[in-house]
């Protein structure tokens, strides 16, 4: 049987492994590439952009009934079926598109998940195929429940491609994934649950940011159950039956869907990295700081798999970069990222950048904490939002900005400039000199000091 040999072999088709393939081609290295699932990674077909085509008209909903009344007489009516069809003109050109554009640099594509069968050596399609290097940018999967009755569950894929939304819906798990539907799903009209294992949803988060946002959702119907352990799932006529314990008290809730968003782990089980002597742990593939694996030098991981950062998006493509770059060079760019902001796209969008409020009283001494309900600036008022808090975290030494924490409509947005001035190191009467367009949402930032 002809082996066919590859300079690189990258196993999944997202953003890290198309950049590193993309990179490697036009360098002139001999690639290919492979995906089990259709080529273009998780964000794009089923995950961040998808979603965000949905929150544009919850949007469109949550600002015409916060101004009902002042202004708009009559509500919008939403339709699934045709929010399903706009989302998918973004979303069905995805693969063949990807697929093209990697095929144009005459990288050899496969459809299906590739096993290792020695450090250098992959069988991929009932085909053996060897590699100089390989890097392993296949992502993150849903955490399975392991409880009886998990099977009845579906995950974040399946909201997405719904032909209806159902009259009720439990989501098990309040992180990111479980509170951005659970918003959609409530305000598109789905009587929804959260189950929550710990004592408050979307624990990445300042928890007095979290507290507003607990108060956003229950004012559209949110109901939530909090430190509670699920043991089980039953299937009823037309409705599932989700049995837990909170401190050792049984309760059961039921609705028509149940959906597993209790997060995600890296998505390793189908590679068989143990005969390619590639070391992994549960948070991923282990790589030293230049994104090389510590077992298999020949080995690369980038994105969501690699033990290495926060599975967010923009790291994907930084690291698929940075891996390219070590692959054409040699191991000179090292994986460091100082500031890093997140937001969960609720409505309103809660964001952070830099240290919470306990991690940033560990490292200074004098610090100074700016906190207030914003809801009385006049941005909150003009579109009569209910829901808008900050909390700015200032080392008093150098009068720099060293967390910042965020509530309210355009958070996602207004985070990023506290991102800027961190990265940049920016004083406080620095970012107070500049000029704001007014009024703007990230005008109000000259306010929270």
């Amino acid at each position: 049987m002809e082996i066919k040999e590859f300079d690189v072999f990258v196993i999944g088709s997202g953003i890290a492994g198309q950049t590193v393939a993309e990179s490697c081609a036009k360098n002139g290295y001999k690639v290919a590439i492979a995906d089990k699932r259709v080529f273009g990674g998780t964000c794009a077909n089923r995950g961040c952009d998808p979603k965000k085509v949905i929150l544009g008209f919850t949007e469109v909903l949550k600002k015409s009934l916060d101004l009902h009344g002042k202004g708009v007489q009559v509500l919008p009516q939403l339709d699934w079926r045709d929010i399903m069809k706009f989302k998918c003109e973004f979303t069905d050109a995805i693969p063949p598109g990807t697929e093209d554009k990697l095929t144009k640099l005459d990288i050899t594509l496969y459809h299906q998940s590739p096993k290792f069968i020695d450090s250098n050596t992959l069988s991929v399609e009932g085909k053996t195929v060897k590699a100089k290097k390989i890097v392993i940018a296949t992502g993150l999967t849903p955490r399975p429940l392991n409880i009886k009755g998990d099977a009845l569950t579906l995950l974040s894929d399946d909201f997405l491609t719904l032909e209806k939304l159902p009259k009720s819906i439990i989501f098990i798990g309040a992180g990111y994934i479980g509170m951005e539907f659970a918003h959609m799903a409530a305000r598109l009209g789905v009587e929804v649950t959260v189950i929550e294992s710990g004592k408050r949803p979307l624990s990445i988060f300042d928890q007095d940011m979290v507290a507003y946002i607990i108060k956003a959702s229950e004012a559209i119907g949110i109901k939530f159950i909090f430190n509670a352990k699920v043991t089980a799932i039953e299937a009823l006529r037309k409705n599932k039956r989700v049995y837990f314990s909170v401190e050792d008290k049984k309760e059961n809730v039921k609705a028509e869907m149940v959906f597993n968003t209790t997060g995600r782990i890296p998505s390793l089980n189908d590679l068989e990295l143990q005969k390619g002597n590639v070391t992994y742990s549960e948070k991923g593939i282990l790589v030293n700081e230049y994104l090389q694996n510590e077992g298999n030098t020949a080995v690369y991981a980038c994105g969501d798999v690699a033990d290495s950062a926060l599975p967010l998006t923009p790291f994907s493509s930084r690291e698929g970069k940075i891996v390219a770059h070590n692959l054409h060079k040699g191991n000179e760019k090292k994986a460091t990222f100082s500031t890093i902001p997140s937001v969960a796209f609720t409505l309103p969008h809660i964001a952070s950048v830099g240290l919470s409020e306990a991690a940033a009283q560990e490292q200074f001494k004098d610090l100074k904490i700016n906190t207030e309900d914003g809801s009385g600036f006049y941005n909150a008022k003009r579109v009569n939002e209910k829901i808008y808090a900050y909390k700015i975290i200032i080392d008093n030494a150098t009068q720099t900005i060293v967390g910042a924490h965020l509530v309210g409509p355009e958070a996602g947005e207004v985070i990023n400039l506290f991102a800027m001035a961190l990265y940049n190191q920016m004083t406080v009467s620095e970012i107070k000199d500049m000029i704001f367009t007014y009024p703007s949402w990230s005008g109000d930032i000259q306010y929270m000091f």
